[in-house]
């Protein structure tokens, strides 16, 4: 059991695990418009497509500006008080980039 108090680290942030929604996704990658839908964070993709290009979203601790971009296992999504933690149902190891 976890203390509402506990935080874990990841890179150079610490986010609190109360709040945090962690999202299974199947195969290697999901668009970011779709992870905001699925999350319902969004209700449609024109409500994705205005919080992406108005910078209300970040991936792993960065502005993104990409509707399309691919959110792989291991990323953090952020939009508004909302984090998102993505892992995959399937062991997809993370392209070297």
């Amino acid at each position: 059991m976890t203390n509402k108090n506990d935080k874990f680290r990841i890179g150079s942030s610490k986010i609190s695990i109360k709040g945090v929604k962690k999202i299974q996704i199947d195969g290697e990658f999901i668009r970011l418009d779709a992870l905001l839908k699925y999350a319902s964070i969004a209700s449609t993709g024109g409500e994705a497509k205005i919080l992406v290009q108005n910078g209300e979203v970040t991936v792993s601790g960065e502005p993104c500006f990409m509707r399309g971009k691919k959110i792989r296992q291991g990323d953090i999504v952020r939009c508004g008080n909302e984090t998102l933690v993505v892992k995959s149902r399937e062991n997809h190891p993370r392209p070297l980039e």
